[in-house]
């Protein structure tokens, strides 16, 4: 078993920055690529980023190219959310998750760890 916590949420004025932290304890000796998810009110759950379990390749939704950044020094260490020029619509409780391998996944089904998450509140 693995745990997630997050932190570094909370409520920020349009056009400023944020930094998600994901700390895993728990089973770490294999190697586990990362990702986050949000979810807001009313609306599934959607990918936002995610990153090698090695941090050398990351991937984005199209909603964040430009503006996050996905970070972990190496495997097994602190996953990282840059958010920069944070709009009102990325308002959502943000989930960290990980799944058993190298490479990521996109959508939810492929993680089997996740965190309880953490709430961005952007207000216009």
């Amino acid at each position: 078993q693995v745990q997630l916590v997050e932190s570094g949420g909370g409520l920020v004025q349009a056009g400023g920055s944020l930094r998600l932290s994901c700390a895993a304890s728990g089973r770490t000796d294999s190697s586990y690529a990362m990702g986050w998810f949000r979810q807001a009110p009313g609306k599934e759950r959607e990918f936002v980023a995610a990153i090698s379990a090695s941090g050398t390749r990351t991937d984005y939704a199209d909603s964040v190219k430009g503006r996050f950044t996905i970070s972990r020094e190496k495997a097994k260490s602190p996953l990282y959310l840059q958010m920069n020029s944070l709009k009102p619509d990325d308002t959502a409780v943000y989930y960290c998750a990980a799944r058993i391998g190298s490479t990521w996944a996109t959508y939810r089904n492929g993680y089997i760890y996740w965190g309880q998450g953490t709430q961005v509140t952007v207000s216009s």
